[in-house]
């Protein structure tokens, strides 16, 4: 996948997501409908999009353009890697070796902070 630069900020109106993608804003609608990705509406009722909907929206793009699958294969692909990440984000979570004795450390400093108190 080609490394596109998304800057460092947390959220995007549509035009700068246009310009980062390299589509149009009209490609952008259609794969919201297409994807399930709905970005927030500010005051004004534009779109706003998150840093983490911009990565996905990189991600149908490598998808449909340079894997070329179509919608249905990219939108089976996408979900096939999320139910990937959130496996990975799971294991992460359960195998901490120091979950344990962190734990120990924060009962150790409650009593502490009641003998102070």
């Amino acid at each position: 996948m080609t490394a596109t630069r998304i800057p460092d900020k947390f959220h995007f109106k549509i035009g700068e997501v246009s310009r980062i993608l390299g589509v149009k804003p009209y490609v952008l609608r259609f794969w919201e409908t297409e994807f399930r990705i709905t970005p927030a509406k500010n005051q004004s009722r534009h779109r706003v999009y998150k840093r983490q909907d911009v990565e996905t929206l990189l991600e149908i793009k490598h998808l449909l353009y340079e894997e070329r699958f179509t919608i249905e294969g990219a939108r089976v692909k996408l979900k096939e890697r999320l139910k990937d990440h959130q496996r990975q984000l799971k294991l992460a979570l359960t195998e901490n070796p120091h979950r344990a004795a962190l734990r120990q450390v924060k009962k150790d400093l409650v009593r502490i902070k009641a003998i102070l108190e």
